[in-house]
């Protein structure tokens, strides 16, 4: 995977693999990710760099729609494969592993309480 994958992309991954054959447009899924679109843009730029994405301009008339046409973007066969790996390999970092007797061992550089 040659680029880093932030917390917010990962946020936008979750949201685009929720419908992974669907197209959705900017707006749809900043609100969905939580995310304002000065920071959504530039993950989907990079997303679509890395071939994960697709994306096309909507094909409407301005004027009768009464808005202006969006930008859809939808998973590619590799994107899909590699946002599912990215968000499995996080879950992984991220739960406990169990360590002897069975509780969680503490991870590396990870306070410990008690």
């Amino acid at each position: 995977m040659g680029f880093r994958i932030t917390v917010q992309t990962l946020a936008v991954l979750r949201v685009l693999l929720d419908h992974p054959l669907q197209r959705h447009y900017g707006l749809e899924v900043a609100k969905a990710a939580g995310l304002a679109s000065g920071s959504l843009y530039p993950i989907l730029a990079r997303l679509e760099q890395q071939g994960w994405l697709t994306s096309d301009w909507e094909q409407v008339d301005q004027r009768e729609a009464g808005r202006p046409r969006r930008r859809y973007y939808q998973l590619t066969r590799e994107g899909t494969a590699g946002a599912g790996a990215a968000l499995a390999a996080t879950a992984e970092l991220l739960s406990p592993q169990p360590g002897p007797g069975g509780r969680p061992a503490p991870r590396p550089g990870w306070g410990v309480s008690r």
